[in-house]
């Protein structure tokens, strides 16, 4: 099994920026695509970024591109997302996503990743 646990969620103005943090634990995740995604009350959950086991590659939905970055360090099991120029339709609950296939590919549907996080609130006033 593993745990993944989000935060660095928060209230925040447009045109901020916040941190996210996943926490992975209980087995290594350095061999595993881990992606983020997103949900509002009514909506189905979407990508917004995710990123292959080595950095190597990443992924980002359109809304987000040249605002957001996905990174990760293996060493300390961490995946996170850095959120620049925050606009209030990024207001969401943010969810981490590892895929337990050891393939360089980035999913951008829910049903691909088996693990997720609890998620952790983002909400962008205007």
């Amino acid at each position: 099994q593993v745990q993944l646990v989000e935060t660095g969620g928060g209230l925040v103005q447009a045109g901020d920026s916040l941190r996210l943090s996943c926490a992975a634990s209980g087995r290594p995740v350095n061999s595993f695509t881990m992606s983020w995604f997103r949900q509002t009350p009514g909506k189905e959950r979407e990508f917004v970024s995710g990123i292959t086991w080595n950095g190597g590659r990443t992924d980002y939905a359109d809304a987000v591109k040249g605002r957001f970055t996905v990174s990760r360090d293996n060493a300390k099991s961490m995946v996170y997302l850095q959120m620049n120029s925050l606009k209030p339709e990024d207001t969401a609950v943010y969810y981490c996503a590892l895929r337990w296939k050891p393939v360089v590919e980035i999913p951008i549907t829910p049903n691909e990743y088996v693990y997720w996080g609890q998620g952790t609130q983002v909400t962008v006033s205007s």
